[in-house]
């Protein structure tokens, strides 16, 4: 599933006037080049969230001929459902597709689906986070990185989710007893388990962070991936975006 539904408000005002998903990185959408790297995968059906000019990018997918996948749209027309509620209104058609899915994408993934931000570029090896994620038996799986962020995750010695960072607060959980927990900033890219969908006992519009803090709670297993090697950038402002095409350019994509 790519998150694709927000109103890009850090990107105005190339936002004004066309959703995120379609601001181009030297002649590329953000959506493209989401796509392009999940089909690199092996990835061959997706879901993607809609709501800021959607008819825009049902438009834009069929003139390309959904770029050689099956492509599903999740529209949230009134109201933006954020992560959680987004992926929760788009259950069916993971459990659906656990079903009816290709041999090769079901081989591939084991039964586990990708969600991924379009606002977000990287490097970060899919393969190496599945067979993590498959070899641990995660509920779910969350590529993480050691950087500065507004918004950290805390996680135990075993890489298991236990916390969140307050800005400007001492680091501390109520779930780690002998150390400190390692703060470690997420990345926009999950690999989740089917079994997850209907834990999200959330209703209408959530995070699903706030999903993945109460089931970590219970002792359910939602780890970190590091991917501290890897080239990442979030792309929610216009300087954010020259930056990966200069990056783009330089070939550290």
């Amino acid at each position: 599933m790519i998150l694709a539904a927000g109103l890009g408000t850090r990107l105005r005002p190339l936002t004004d006037s066309r959703p995120k998903a379609l601001v181009e990185i030297n002649g590329r959408t953000l959506l493209e080049i989401t796509l392009a790297r999940l089909r690199a995968f092996g990835v061959s059906e997706v879901i993607v969230n809609i709501h800021h000019f959607a008819g825009m990018v049902v438009d834009y997918l069929k003139s390309h001929d959904n770029f050689g996948m099956s492509i599903e749209i999740s529209r949230e027309e009134d109201l933006l459902l954020d992560t959680g509620g987004g992926l929760k209104k788009a259950s069916w058609f993971f459990l659906e597709n656990a079903h009816h899915s290709s041999p090769g994408t079901r081989h591939l993934l084991n039964g586990s689906f990708v969600l991924h931000n379009v606002d977000v570029i990287s490097t970060i090896d899919l393969h190496r986070m599945l067979h993590f994620h498959n070899e641990c038996g995660a509920l779910a799986t969350l590529a993480v990185q050691s950087r500065q962020s507004s918004r950290l995750l805390l996680f135990n010695e075993q890489l298991r989710l236990c916390g969140r960072a307050t800005p400007g607060q001492p680091v501390n959980s109520p779930l780690v007893t002998r150390h400190s927990p390692l703060p470690l900033a997420f990345s926009g890219i999950h690999i989740i388990s089917p079994r997850l969908l209907p834990m999200l006992t959330e209703q209408g519009v959530f995070s699903i962070i706030d999903a993945y803090l109460r089931l970590a709670a219970q002792g359910e297993k939602i780890l970190a991936f590091r991917a501290d090697e890897y080239y990442w950038r979030d792309l929610g402002r216009p300087a954010d975006l020259s930056q990966a095409a200069l990056d783009l350019q330089q070939g550290k994509l």
